[in-house]
Formats: structure tokens, sequence, C-alpha cells
């Protein structure tokens, strides 16, 4: 089986070398955007296995971001990866195309939630 191949778009170094890390932990291909106009552009060129997120980001909200990359390609899974807690997001980010929600501070449990979105990309929010 083929490495997965991640696009993490996140505006904080930290976060993305942690998630780097974590992600690379699987041997799966990791490539990076620091603000969510990169990641979308990214997004189109790269056509990655999955997307993991961050909510606020300086340019644009990831929500906003979702919108844009399941416009292009639904079929690739986002996971929104934030600190921010998610209650009142779950409607518009299930409309933005968002397929699950990670806490920052459960950053290892992405492994799992990345692999059962792309086996089954048609998951829901989690």
């Amino acid at each position: 089986m083929k490495p997965l191949n991640i696009l993490i778009v996140d505006d904080s170094q930290t976060a993305r070398r942690m998630l780097r890390a974590v992600l690379w932990s699987q041997q799966w291909k990791v490539s990076e955007a620091e603000d969510a106009r990169t990641g979308i552009r990214k997004f189109e060129e790269l056509k990655p296995d999955a997307v993991v997120m961050d909510l606020a980001m300086p340019d644009m909200d990831g929500v906003q971001a979702a919108r844009h990359m399941s416009a292009v390609d639904p079929s690739i899974p986002i996971v929104l990866f934030t600190i921010i807690p998610f209650s009142g997001l779950e409607r518009p980010a299930r409309d933005a195309g968002i397929s699950a929600v990670v806490p920052k501070n459960e950053a290892w449990s992405l492994i799992g939630q990345i692999d059962n979105l792309v086996q089954r990309p048609h998951a829901t929010i989690s």
C-alpha cells in the first residue's frame, strides 16, 4: 500500500512541526501550508489523500478554506484540527465539507481518524 499524502494547513510553525512528526511516524508524505490561501492552492495542485486544517488562521478560517477545497474535490477528507471548542460549529463545518474534528491536545488520534476517513470517504464529523 502506498503511503498517504497529507496536507497540513496551519499558521503555527510549532503546530505544523508537531503534526509532521506525528504523520511521518506512519511514513506518510506531508506537505505544508502556513495559511489558508496557500493551503487551497496546494490542495488544488497536490490533490492530497487528506487535509489537516487549523480553524483559526489570520487570512481565512478553516471552515471557509474547507468550503473552497470541498468545491474543488469533495471526496478528499478534511480534518479540522483545533484548540478552539467546537460546540456550535458542527453544522457549518459539516456544510463546508469537514469530515472530522480532532482537538489539538489529541494529535495522536489523527492517525486513526485519517486512516478511517481515507478508507471510508463518506464518514461524517465525529
